[in-house]
């Protein structure tokens, strides 16, 4: 799912003096005796057996260079320090309803099981738990789980929690007055380039097209770039740095560009882009797009859902609002925090019985209005009067697509329907999705503890540090009322089966220190997913 808002950003690791060890050892150390690693080999039944009755993971060996759960007391990547610590130890852990949370757990389970035998054997035994005993579950989980304390690079416990939401807003499927304001599906003539595969600098290469996929085409020069099939690329011009490392491109005659910003969008419509639906709401439309997905309720009171499909690849920038007149403007929520966009409310036309139906108005451009195709129709001459605008000029843009489950929470930057209350969003850097993290938090308003196992099934832009995490409330308006006030301090543990490789460690001991560079070999991502979180 993708989501936007001011960012925190941890900067690379800062590793102890005394981790060096750790690191040149492969991190494949001893953790201290506690109650999570003692449990490894006993518990119920004893002799490895889980609370299902079945023999414990055992311990595979690591490839070269790796850390082990339940073997490596610590270890780090970029962003954060991994500290193994006793289930005994974690605030809240012996009082949570682990049931609450099992099935987001499965739903993970079904997409964790095909990345590695690991996962595949926990996921297997977890189907042999008592799902209505919350005594089981939590034996199952520290029999199989170690738990990690998760630092920043500061080495710092403390993170923040925010949360979010599902919003739900009025629109349409045809265009109308008051619902002018397109919801794009994925365009059609968005292409694909893996930032790991271009040529390092910032020149101009030859490139071909072979389906969505940009290939470069190494050996030419410029003056092979004007033959059939062969685009120009000019690399000076990407962005390179996304966490799935893959760039957006378009055609423009016999170059490939960036894909369309916002503005562009909004002022020369999408025609490769179905339109899902019309609404009434510029503001609303935005939330929905930091959000990452939401409810349109039609007039005849039909929901339609849509979830995340795409990003056009631009930077999250939103520009904020500067009131003249010193009052606040109405905030836009984003994930993680609030803003004050800079909107252009303006009046009605006099021709649209109060509402533009030919031209949407912007702070320096007017806007064409969209078909159901989503070509544009270039207005002739504005009426008499300003128009309603959406005055967003962050250049970041989201498509949507159809949500084909209407039951459940919406879906996830993980494929499997979000669980109010047990599901989270994290950076998966640091945190991989589908993983189960205990969270240590206060809730919104009232600040009483807020202390459960949730699961990593969600992610977005906005979501940048190792200590973050955005907890999903749900939709109506209670969940919306508890997402804008949530913004607290918090620890998080991460649960990694036992055995599991992570973290390749440093392939020497130099570590970095604050103000330094990273140390060589330190890897991005604690476990490596294509098309989420990669390693160069």
């Amino acid at each position: 799912m993708y989501t936007q808002s001011p960012v925190f950003i941890s900067s690379a690791l800062r590793c102890a003096a005394a981790a060096a060890a750790v690191f040149a050892a492969g991190c494949v150390n001893t953790p201290p005796a506690s109650s999570a690693d003692a449990n490894a080999n006993t518990g119920p039944g004893s002799s490895g057996a889980t609370a299902s009755g079945a023999p414990a993971a055992a311990s595979r060996p690591a490839p070269v260079g790796s850390s082990v759960a339940g073997q490596a007391r610590t270890f780090s990547t970029q962003l954060a320090t991994y500290t193994s610590v006793s289930f005994d130890a974690v605030p809240g852990w012996a009082r949570d309803d682990f049931s609450d949370s099992w099935p987001a757990f499965l739903g993970s389970c079904k997409v964790l099981t095909g990345r590695g035998a690991e996962w595949k054997d926990v996921c297997a035994r977890a189907l042999r738990v008592d799902s209505k005993s919350s005594t089981a579950i939590r034996a199952f989980f520290e029999q199989e789980f170690s738990a990690y304390q998760i630092r920043d690079d500061d080495r710092k416990p403390d993170g923040v929690v925010t949360g979010y939401f599902e919003p739900e807003i009025p629109g349409s499927r045809q265009y109308a007055a008051p619902f002018i304001y397109p919801v794009y599906g994925q365009p059609e003539d968005m292409l694909f380039a893996d930032a790991r595969k271009l040529p390092a600098g910032s020149g101009t290469v030859a490139a071909r097209v072979e389906g969505r996929n940009v290939v470069v085409q190494t050996g030419l020069s410029t003056r092979d770039m004007g033959a059939p099939g062969l685009y120009a690329l000019d690399l000076s011009a990407i962005t390179r740095d996304t966490l799935d490392r893959k760039v957006r491109l378009r055609i423009e005659g016999k170059q490939l560009l960036p894909y369309y910003t916002r503005e562009e969008i909004e002022t020369k419509g999408a025609p490769n882009a179905k339109v899902l639906a019309f609404v009434s709401s510029a503001t609303a439309l935005y939330e929905m797009q930091i959000q990452g997905s939401g409810r349109i309720k039609l007039p005849n009171g039909d929901i339609i859902r849509v979830a995340y499909a795409e990003q056009n690849g631009q930077p999250f920038r939103p520009t904020l609002a500067q009131a003249p007149n010193g009052k606040p403007r109405s905030p836009v929520k984003v994930r993680g925090s609030s803003i004050e966009l800079e909107l252009d409310d303006g009046e009605d036309d006099e021709d649209a019985g109060g509402t533009s139906t030919n031209t949407i108005r912007t702070r320096g451009f007017t806007l064409a209005r969209p078909t159901a195709s989503g070509a544009v129709v270039v207005p002739g001459r504005r009426t008499a009067g300003p128009v309603i605008g959406s005055g967003i000029k962050d250049p970041s843009y989201v498509f949507f697509k159809e949500s084909t489950s209407p039951a459940g929470g919406p879906v996830g930057a993980f494929g499997v329907p979000l669980s109010a209350g047990r599901s989270i969003a994290v950076d998966p850097r640091s945190t991989p999705l589908g993983y189960p993290v205990f969270v240590s938090t206060r809730a919104p308003g009232t600040g009483a503890p807020m202390q459960r196992l949730t699961i990593a099934q969600d992610t977005g832009g906005a979501i940048r540090g190792a200590v973050r995490a955005d907890y999903f409330f749900g939709n109506g308006q209670q969940a919306a009322t508890n997402a804008r006030r949530m913004k607290e301090r918090g620890q998080l543990w991460i649960l990694l089966p036992r055995g599991l490789a992570v973290a390749s460690a440093a392939v020497s001991s130099a570590i970095r220190t604050r103000g330094g560079p990273v140390g060589a070999g330190l890897p991005q991502c604690l476990v490596p997913t294509e098309g989420v979180c990669v390693d160069d």
